[in-house]
């Protein structure tokens, strides 16, 4: 409830929404847990009283540094003529008191698309423009070595002052619904990659590996395994389940279910997640 003039600070205050969440956690019954599964956030609401969305948005120069207004002194407070007055400034003196009414005028609703913020966009774009600048970066990613290319961007990058890049603001500038590498970051703004894949386009790419490797025979059930193989990638309570070998909890997870399992065909059940370990990186889509 306050007006924002820094980039950065807004950031971090939408920040707090954008946080992932499974509302699950708060229950206690654990029959209704596994019944539910991830009851997971997947919108919040932001409540600005000052339009500093707009400020934003619209009218924030993000190519000019802002020159904040001085502070100062509030009016003089129990002071008269000839008598001895007492002044507050911000940060000393007494409370301050409002009696007015104080009633909201008007109110707006408006949904952000999934081209996301405006602030989000240009925190990328002005993420990109500092890693092309960097000379040594330049070097590494032009021989292609892209370990100490990642290194490189986490040590003289990342958590310097002014712009403040973090992994965690960069992946939720990029708006995607998945974890991206710095690797991946590093790869578009060099131009390795057109844009980011989405979770569905990872795991479709994957699959279509473990078609061209494995070449199962089962043409016919093909379906059935392409969605045992998401399931497995996507749902941590299905892949522990199948990695503990309790199949029979599967009767209560909503997403995936015993039924479903029992559609694979029963060699490919377990070769299925056997492959996944070996050959899958799961850290983009936890």
């Amino acid at each position: 409830m306050r007006p924002v003039f820094s980039p950065s600070d807004f950031v971090q205050i939408k920040g707090r929404g954008t946080r992932k969440h499974n509302f699950t956690q708060e229950m206690f019954d654990p029959k209704q847990k596994a019944l539910l599964g991830d009851v997971s956030k997947d919108s919040f609401k932001l409540f600005d009283f000052f339009a500093n969305c707009e400020y934003f948005e619209e009218k924030f120069d993000y190519d000019q540094e802002l020159s904040l207004p001085t502070i100062g002194a509030m009016p003089l407070l129990g002071g008269s003529e000839g008598g001895e007055a007492t002044s507050a400034v911000a940060g000393g003196g007494g409370p301050y008191e409002h009696f007015d009414p104080d009633d909201v005028v008007s109110q707006v609703e408006t949904q952000i698309g999934a081209q996301g913020m405006r602030i989000d966009r240009e925190l990328f774009g002005r993420f990109e423009d500092t890693v092309r600048a960097d000379m040594k970066l330049g070097e590494l990613v032009a021989v292609q070595n892209w370990e100490a290319a990642t290194r490189h961007v986490i040590e003289e990058i990342f958590n310097k002052p002014n712009e403040f890049y973090t992994l965690e603001k960069l992946r939720s500038a990029a708006g995607v619904d998945r974890r991206i590498t710095v690797r991946e970051l590093i790869e578009k703004a060099f131009g390795f990659i057109p844009e980011f894949k989405s979770k569905a386009e990872l795991i479709e790419d994957e699959f279509q590996k473990f078609l061209a490797d494995q070449k199962p025979e089962e043409a016919d059930r093909v379906r059935e395994m392409r969605y045992f193989f998401e399931a497995y990638i996507r749902d941590a309570h299905v892949r522990a389940k199948i990695d503990a070998g309790h199949f029979a909890d599967l009767n209560v997870n909503p997403t995936f279910t015993t039924r479903d399992l029992k559609e694979v065909p029963a060699s490919w059940r377990k070769r299925i997640p056997e492959y996944i370990k070996d050959y899958v990186s799961l850290n983009p889509f936890l």
